[in-house]
């Protein structure tokens, strides 16, 4: 769907551009945001290898089980019907954890596990054959993963980093608000959408 989006973007662009006769605009630039995003893929390499090194020597340290083991009272109020030892609950930290540190490169690969994970367990809980809806623990991990508390925004700083600014950290503060607001409600929601789910299969 995405990818016919933007191709129509595309197409629709070009044609205006023909049409009032700036062919040569849409050519250079064209080539000018080629090399934009060859030099953005180089600086955000950096910055995603510095940080997942950084995640790596962390783990290796015992740091990342430590804030894992943290983290259970937590997942065990925002995810009840996943048992204690359940291997989701070790995914879903590290990808927590992840996106706190605003490594969203990590956090990807421990959300898709942690869903994969969630979604065997649905099977187990309401059979084959009802599974095709996901569960309200899917859908609560799917919210706290985008709403995702972060202290450190990796990726903006070095976006305004690129891009010429004079304090890329300035957001820092700002940036901890908004997640941190954003995080809560997605929370209540949450929690307020399991109570109605579980009234709901009471009756």
């Amino acid at each position: 769907m995405l990818n016919k989006l933007w191709g129509a973007m595309i197409v629709i662009g070009i044609v205006v551009a023909a049409f009032r006769g700036k062919m040569g605009d849409v050519g250079t630039a064209s080539i000018d945001s080629s090399k934009e995003a060859v030099m953005l893929c180089i600086t955000m390499l950096g910055v995603m290898s510095m940080w997942t090194g950084i995640m790596n020597v962390a783990k290796k340290a015992g740091i990342i089980n430590g804030m894992t083991k943290a983290l259970r009272p937590v997942l065990h109020l925002l995810f009840p019907n996943v048992p204690r030892d359940h291997v989701a609950n070790e995914y879903m930290a590290a990808n927590i954890i992840a996106n706190v540190l605003g490594l969203g490169w990590a956090a990807t690969p421990y959300g898709l596990k942690a869903m994969e994970a969630l979604r065997e367990l649905n099977i187990q809980q309401k059979g084959k054959e009802k599974s095709f809806v996901a569960s309200t623990d899917m859908c609560t991990f799917l919210i706290l993963n985008i709403s995702s508390l972060q202290l450190i925004p990796v990726n903006i700083i070095a976006y305004r980093s690129q891009y010429g600014s004079v304090s890329p950290t300035c957001i820092l503060g700002m940036g901890l608000v908004a997640t941190l607001i954003s995080t809560a409600a997605g929370i209540l929601f949450s929690l307020a959408a399991r109570k109605i789910a579980e009234r709901g299969e009471v009756k």
